[in-house]
């Protein structure tokens, strides 16, 4: 399972970190990746941190988030800065195995997260 936190009301130009606890999964065999959905579109692609710690961002996010780990806590953490209205969705985590473009592609999601909701206030 894997429970995300950290999401709530924040304004323009604010800050958040959230994070996703895994259990029941051998955590640091897997690549973890932040997703996000708003309501009427498809879930898009925010994030992913790899087994051994690559890391890939969406245009959208890159400059301006950073996605870690903890093997030690099983948590995989995304710290977002300078938010806008347009990061208002809500946030999903995820793990997989296999190449990272499979992740980020969602075929070889394995577990999903049920989500932490972000709200950017203008």
């Amino acid at each position: 399972q894997l429970q995300a936190s950290g999401g709530g009301l924040v304004r323009t130009g604010g800050s958040l970190r959230l994070s996703c606890t895994a259990s029941g999964l051998s955590f640091s065999a897997y690549g973890m990746g932040w997703f996000r959905q708003v309501p009427g579109k498809e879930r898009e692609f925010v994030s992913v941190i790899s087994a051994t710690g690559t890391t890939w961002y969406a245009d959208s996010m890159r400059g301006r988030s950073t996605i870690s780990r903890d093997n030690a806590k099983s948590t995989v953490y995304l710290e977002m800065r300078f938010l806008g209205p347009k990061d208002t969705a809500v946030y999903y985590c995820a793990a997989g195995q296999g190449p990272l473009r499979s992740i980020v592609r969602q075929d070889a999601v394995a577990y999903w997260g049920k989500g932490t909701q972000v709200t950017v206030s203008s």
